[in-house]
């Protein structure tokens, strides 16, 4: 049997296709398809069942395409194994992505469910491992909130837990010697933001960037609140940086915590927090897993041998 998807847009047949037909080839071999160009589109030989499940597949992502959404080969082979009737390549309308003409888009159901938390709850947990978009996709929605003007600022803050080195021993002043524990929220702010316009936020202070401590003592109303790292805060600065919401905020929690850097025998408070927080209403909890990990295929089969190595331990 065969069926022509009718596809005039040659952009798009050139990502489709993929260098050296990369794309095409993870197509036919996933779906057990065959596929070729023609003049009035792409030609799909195969089962019916098949040929519909690639047709749908390939309308989708032209669908996506023709929006605007940039897609990258990572992005093509996710979606190549996604169930047919999955909605995770739908992105989520942040206008943060019109500020360097891309989408930001969340990538597996874990993902869904951790935007749609934030979307309809004023707190939210993410807690997982690296590489599932705990701080990246918070800090997409923050920008967004902030590009709509449903806040005033963005407040991005993390403990500075000591890994191996010493505060005192590292050169220049307090700002100097924090900056590395802050650069990864930097790094995600200057994927989605121009530099000037970043520049001109953090200097008029509708951008602030700055460890937990700092944060004692205040209300943050109007305000898209991101705490990082989140597995490195004691009991005391949880309970503390949780108490700061103010009106009109959202605060966005996130941590692994399996990767914590506070002292042995010292209590995680992520993990208190997990307890004594789960029967209020109106705080959402993510819980994010291997399968959500979106960065390099190996990142989640790393994850998987250190969980088989603990499980024997």
């Amino acid at each position: 049997m065969q069926k022509l998807v009718e596809i005039q847009d040659s952009d798009f047949i050139q990502f489709v296709f993929g260098v050296e037909d990369k794309n095409i080839k993870n197509i036919e071999e996933r779906f057990k398809v065959n596929i070729f160009l023609r003049s009035g589109g792409i030609l799909l030989k195969g089962e019916k069942e098949q040929l519909n499940l690639v047709c749908n597949l390939i309308k989708r992502m032209h669908s996506l395409f023709k929006k605007g959404l940039t897609l990258t080969d990572r992005d093509f082979d996710r979606a190549v194994f996604l169930p047919d009737n999955s909605e995770e390549l739908e992105p989520f309308k942040l206008k943060v992505a019109s500020l360097k003409k891309k989408f930001i888009f969340p990538k597996t159901q874990g993902q869904k469910k951790y935007v749609k938390s934030m979307q309809n709850f004023d707190i939210t947990l993410s807690i997982g491992p690296a590489g599932t978009g705990k701080t990246y996709l918070a800090m997409a929605m923050a920008v967004n909130y902030l590009i709509a003007q449903k806040v005033k600022r963005i407040i991005l803050t993390r403990p500075a837990i000591e890994a191996g080195e010493s505060l005192g021993f590292l050169p220049g002043d307090v700002h100097e010697k924090l900056n590395p524990y802050l650069r990864p929220l930097y790094d995600a702010l200057y994927d989605m933001m121009e530099p000037a316009t970043i520049e001109e936020y953090l200097e008029s202070g509708i951008i602030e960037i700055a460890p937990i401590a700092y944060m004692r003592g205040r209300t943050l109303n109007d305000a898209f609140v991101i705490l990082d790292e989140a597995q490195n805060c004691t009991s005391d600065q949880l309970k503390m940086f949780l108490t700061r919401l103010g009106f009109d905020s959202k605060t966005v929690i996130a941590g692994d915590i399996t990767q914590s850097d506070l002292p042995e025998k010292k209590p995680i408070g992520l993990v208190e927090a997990l307890k004594i927080l789960k029967l209020i209403k109106g705080i959402s909890f993510i819980h994010l897993s291997k399968k959500d990990v979106v960065r390099h295929p190996l990142v989640q089969k790393i994850i998987q041998a250190y969980e088989n190595y603990y499980k024997k331990a």
